[in-house]
Formats: structure tokens, C-alpha cells, sequence
């Protein structure tokens, strides 16, 4: 599947900052990635550290708090902080808890079903 790039808008609710960019979707990931630089920029909250396995091993990575908006959605979200990364990098709990998935045949985001079983 090619790279998927979406326009997103993170959010700090509490002071009323936000950056619109654009963000290559991961579904490789968990959680979505944020560059530092960002989160330092919109002043998100730190509210701990998560230990993640990475392409190079596992990695302890600070851990923030903010509100993503992907097509007119939007939604808290826990957010990884990357000093390495340069790019956001959206993941599966970001996409599932908006309501989107990529569409297989179109490398696309299309809505999803959401499921309260």
C-alpha cells in the first residue's frame, strides 16, 4: 500500500492553540507520533512516559495529551512525543476512536463501523 498523507489538525484545548498539517498514516503503530517541536509549540501536557517497541528496540518516549481533528472529527488522544521523528505519524487507536480505517482496494481513509458488542 502507498503512503497515505491526510490533513490534521492537533489541538490544545486548554490554551486554544492548534497547528493544521499534514500527517502520513501508520497503521504499523499504536498511537500516533508527535515531533516535540509540536508539542512544545502548543504547550500539550506531558502526562507520563510509555515504553514502546521501535524499529530499533524498545523505547521510552514522553507522552502527551491534545485533541486531534481529521476530517471535520474530533477526539482526545493520546499522543507519543518524538524527538526523532519529524513528521506526525497518525496510529490505529487515533483512526478507530475517530471512526476511520484505509479502504485496502483505494489506499484511502474511509469511514469505519464502529462496534458496541
Amino acid at each position: 500500500m502507498s503512503r497515505v498523507w491526510i490533513d490534521v489538525v492537533i489541538k490544545n484545548p486548554d490554551m486554544g492553540r492548534s497547528v493544521s498539517l499534514k500527517a502520513l498514516i501508520n497503521t504499523d503503530a499504536t498511537l500516533t507520533v508527535v515531533p516535540r517541536k509540536i508539542v512544545e509549540k502548543l504547550k500539550l501536557p506531558l502526562i507520563g512516559k510509555r515504553a514502546v517497541a521501535t524499529a530499533k528496540g524498545v523505547a521510552e518516549f514522553d507522552e502527551c495529551l491534545g485533541i486531534l481533528e481529521i476530517m471535520g472529527r474530533k477526539a482526545f488522544s493520546h499522543m507519543l512525543v518524538s524527538d526523532e521523528i519529524d513528521v506526525v505519524l497518525i496510529g490505529t487507536v487515533a483512526l478507530e476512536t475517530l471512526g476511520f480505517e484505509i479502504d485496502p482496494v483505494t489506499g484511502k481513509l474511509k469511514e469505519a463501523k464502529i462496534y458496541l458488542l
